[in-house]
């Protein structure tokens, strides 16, 4: 975990994580590559067009296969089902010689009557809607979109499976920003207003490294250094 030592530090700490038998584990944290609808900045989740990467977004994810293929260590690939990130999964997977496993509990949330909408149409659109959701990881956006809390409660069950499964290893989590966001709150032991207190950039990279004692250790956050 060479890069991560070098590029970071530790974070936080947090009791209440799941302990890992043996050696400590760490689960790569990488946001999929630019869509056409992340330049615009708007709302995309699992109830939207699920767009495919952009041609910038095939490159990124292309630089981050280069990055950890030249790095070594990731013991598998865990990707959401969303296609974006199973395109970012299988470039990195293809350099490192590795197979891509889909967890649907990885997807993004569901935001309903948002999805394909920007930051300000929402704003402008669904005013007292949005200030309640960012106010409590309990409400949903209208339209049968998913709150944060449930969000929270299947990506804690993936991570559990994921340690489980990789104990000693490091596995690349390839993701959405809600959910990444997530499992480094969760590592944190921050609460859930602080998900929007977190920039995570298209083919970012983060890191969280489990230990045996149960301990959490957030030891990277939206690196981005390989796009350079």
């Amino acid at each position: 975990m060479s890069h991560c030592e070098e590029h970071s530090r530790l974070v936080s700490s947090a009791p209440g994580r799941p302990a890992v038998s043996g050696t400590p584990t760490t689960l790569l944290l990488l946001r999929h590559g630019e869509t056409p609808l992340t330049r615009e900045k708007r709302f995309s989740g699992s109830g939207g067009s699920d767009p495919s990467l952009s041609d910038a977004g095939r490159r990124q994810a292309e630089a981050t296969a280069a990055l950890l293929a030249a790095r070594g260590g990731v013991r598998a690939v865990a990707t959401s089902p969303l296609r974006r990130c199973r395109e970012t999964a299988q470039a990195v997977a293809a350099r490192l010689g590795l197979r891509t496993h889909v967890e649907e509990d990885l997807r993004e949330a569901d935001f309903g009557a948002w999805e394909g909408l920007t930051f300000a149409q929402v704003r402008e659109r669904y005013a007292d809607d949005l200030a309640a959701w960012l106010r409590s990881a309990a409400v949903a956006p209208p339209g049968g979109g998913e709150p944060f809390e449930a969000v929270a409660r299947r990506v804690a069950a993936v991570r559990d499976v994921l340690l489980a499964r990789h104990t000693g290893g490091a596995v690349l989590v390839v993701s959405h920003v809600g959910p990444l966001r997530t499992l480094v709150r969760m590592a944190l032991g921050a609460p859930a207003e602080s998900l929007f207190r977190m920039e995570l950039a298209a083919a970012s990279l983060s890191a969280v490294t489990y230990h045996p004692d149960g301990r959490a250790s957030v030891r990277l956050l939206n690196d981005t250094g390989h796009l350079r």
